[in-house]
């Protein structure tokens, strides 16, 4: 790496974005939102509280929208870029894109064996989009770090708001691999409780220390990653066709499919929907 670009990322962490413009976040105020704690708040399970009511976290959460559980295909590759537009928050765009690239990396390489992807950086044909949103998402709740997608054939984006910059290195990494575990259909911990409007189901058994939890007890652990690698493992051999009656069902990415959803996934949730 150039001392030029070094020397851009070190200023890069300590001043992140160097706003050109702020917006007005009064639609904020009324959204429902989870909060860390410190006033930290993850932006891709909207609703839900800061802790569950009356429950002992003990089981992975997977996302089960529909009444199925879409999980990626082997050997899916999901491909992304950045939204260029949003990058003209910073004033060394590609110094920028090198500090993220690597924040990008870190987050992924936590999760070890257990990503069920490849990511590839490409410029068309693309799955998602990396965006730095151009202000804060706050709330009095707390203000938004990040915002990712869950397990589909559409386009979507990873958005990164700028209070993530204002965190320890270690918190942006933690929160990069958070992101990334919903992007692989992992809901928080608490989602069957919390957020019954929006389906989940459960899998695997570790304790209350998960990447997907949060506060103190959002941590990357030994658990995490080996529920994420046996759920997967299963899911490809076959061995694994539901959880706890919901039918897991096989996602290709955008750049597969054109954004079409597969019929193996419409005629599953079909079921799921005649059997409620």
């Amino acid at each position: 790496m150039s001392e030029n670009v070094e020397e851009h990322l070190g200023q890069f962490e300590r001043d992140p974005l160097r706003k050109i413009y702020k917006r007005d976040q009064a639609d904020a105020l009324s959204k429902l939102v989870h909060v860390y704690g410190g006033g930290v708040v993850c932006g891709t399970d909207k609703r839900g509280f800061p802790t569950p009511d009356n429950l002992s976290p003990l089981e992975l959460i997977v996302n089960a929208p529909g009444g199925v559980v879409p999980l990626w295909a082997k050997g899916t590759t999901l491909r992304w870029r950045f939204q260029e537009a949003s990058m003209a928050v910073f004033r060394d765009p590609e110094a920028a894109k090198t500090y993220l690239r690597r924040l990008f990396g870190l987050g992924v390489d936590l999760w070890g064996t257990g990503v069920p992807v490849i990511f590839k950086e490409a410029h068309e044909n693309w799955d998602f989009e990396f965006v730095v949103a151009p202000a804060e998402n706050c709330s009095p709740s707390g203000c938004t770090l990040a915002r990712a997608f869950f397990p589909d054939a559409g386009r979507h984006e990873l958005i990164l708001f700028p209070t993530l910059f204002e965190q320890s290195h270690q918190e942006q990494v933690e929160t990069m691999a958070h992101e990334l575990g919903h992007i692989f259909g992992l809901r928080h911990f608490f989602a069957e409780v919390s957020e019954a409007a929006w389906p989940s189901e459960r899998f695997g058994e570790h304790s209350k220390f998960s990447i997907m939890n949060y506060g103190s007890d959002s941590v990357m652990t030994d658990n995490d990653r080996d529920d994420l690698a046996a759920l997967y493992a299963s899911f490809w051999d076959g061995t694994l066709t539901q959880i706890n009656g919901t039918p897991l069902v096989e996602v290709r990415p955008f750049s597969c499919t054109g954004g079409v959803e597969p019929p193996m996934q419409i005629a599953a949730r079909q079921v799921a929907q005649q059997q409620v």
